[in-house]
């Protein structure tokens, strides 16, 4: 988690730990991406197309782009991208809008020109990496607008989607996030059911044993009540996260901390509280709906079948000659450019009738 991170002062915390990070770029970049488009394509194909190798000519090359219907922040356009070269490996693809940028409604998103059997057998694997992630980036970016003023970092946790972890992640630190700990191995959080286990011996000791095991890793407490809070900040964690408490008692528990140390506040938090529980004063909000209740963005691809549409106009909305609009004209009797005393002049002048 945030490991640069100090109290009193505004930094920016590492999106993630060194060695979460370099998890996170080998994810996304590697052959286990590679195996996931692969894995994906085989559900959907199976022995094959066969729609389109009824219809469809095999050597035929059309251009397609991908179009957003709604404004959202765009993930995936590279991994959507690899989808249409696995089937296609010449295919010409142009991502329109870079990851983490904010595409409006009706914009082209990318632009694949490829053997039309494999933009339509990739249509919709694609689509489902793209969607998925660009709603997951629009969400997060939705509540870091709520909190920006507050300094709070929005994080996210590790309830995701089976092996999507890095790619969801990936796609709450477009939306503006920043990443939690990657899994079970790159940061110690003593949780309740730990804390159960652990049985009747203080929680300093635990903190203690766990550094002395993991020497270097950050160690976060989960609380639940001021007393817990007061017990976890003598035994001096790294982090504590404040769960499911209402905006009155965190308040209460950032005054009774006073800056010893860092504290997340997480559990029950919603767009419509969120901008509450970030003027309490916490350091940082992590919220499990960034990855497990993020609608889809909707995506559509659709080929071009005219050369304006070839040469990138928009399908829905074609670019149209504008007429210039000439300046309104002062009425010369009640010298007002919105005359309404019914006096008879032409209310717009040709331009080049003016002195």
């Amino acid at each position: 988690m945030h490991r640069n991170f100090k109290v009193g002062r505004r930094s920016h915390p590492a999106q993630c730990g060194a060695g979460s990070a370099t998890a996170l770029q080998a994810g996304l970049s590697g052959p286990g991406l590679r195996g996931l488009i692969r894995r994906a394509l085989r559900e959907d194909l199976g022995p094959g197309d066969i729609t389109s190798r009824a219809l469809v000519a095999p050597g035929r090359v059309i251009t397609a782009v991908v179009v957003a219907r709604h404004a959202c922040v765009v993930c995936g356009g590279d991994i959507a991208a690899q989808v249409f070269r696995v089937l296609d490996p010449g295919a010409r693809i142009r991502v329109l809008v870079p990851d983490g940028c904010r595409a409006r409604r009706d914009a082209p998103l990318m632009r694949i020109t490829a053997k039309a059997r494999a933009i339509l057998a990739g249509e919709r694997t694609a689509l489902n990496f793209l969607q998925r992630l660009t709603g997951i980036a629009t969400l997060t970016a939705r509540f870091v607008e709520q909190v920006k003023l507050h300094g709070t970092h929005i994080l996210d946790t590790r309830k995701t989607t089976p092996t999507w972890r890095m790619l969801e992640k990936y796609a709450v630190r477009c939306g503006g996030g920043t990443n939690h700990r990657m899994g079970l191995y790159d940061q110690v959080l003593i949780k309740d059911n730990h804390r159960r286990l652990w049985g009747a011996r203080d929680l300093a000791k635990a903190v203690h044993t766990a550094r002395r095991r993991y020497p270097g890793v950050p160690v976060e407490v989960e609380v639940e009540t001021e007393t817990e809070l007061e017990r976890a900040l003598a035994a001096r964690p790294d982090w504590i996260l404040l769960d499911n408490m209402s905006p009155a008692r965190l308040r209460r528990c950032v005054h009774l901390c006073r800056g010893r140390c860092p504290l997340e506040a997480s559990g029950g938090i919603t767009l419509a509280n969120v901008k509450a529980v970030a003027a309490t004063g916490v350091q940082a909000i992590s919220l499990g709906c960034l990855t497990h209740s993020a609608p889809a963005a909707d995506l559509s691809l659709e080929i071009l079948k005219h050369p304006a549409e070839n040469r990138g106009v928009s399908l829905r909305n074609p670019a149209k000659p504008r007429t210039p609009r000439l300046p309104l004209a002062t009425c010369p009797q009640c010298y007002t450019q919105r005359c309404r005393r019914g006096h008879r002049f032409s209310w717009r002048r040709r331009v080049d009738a003016n002195p």
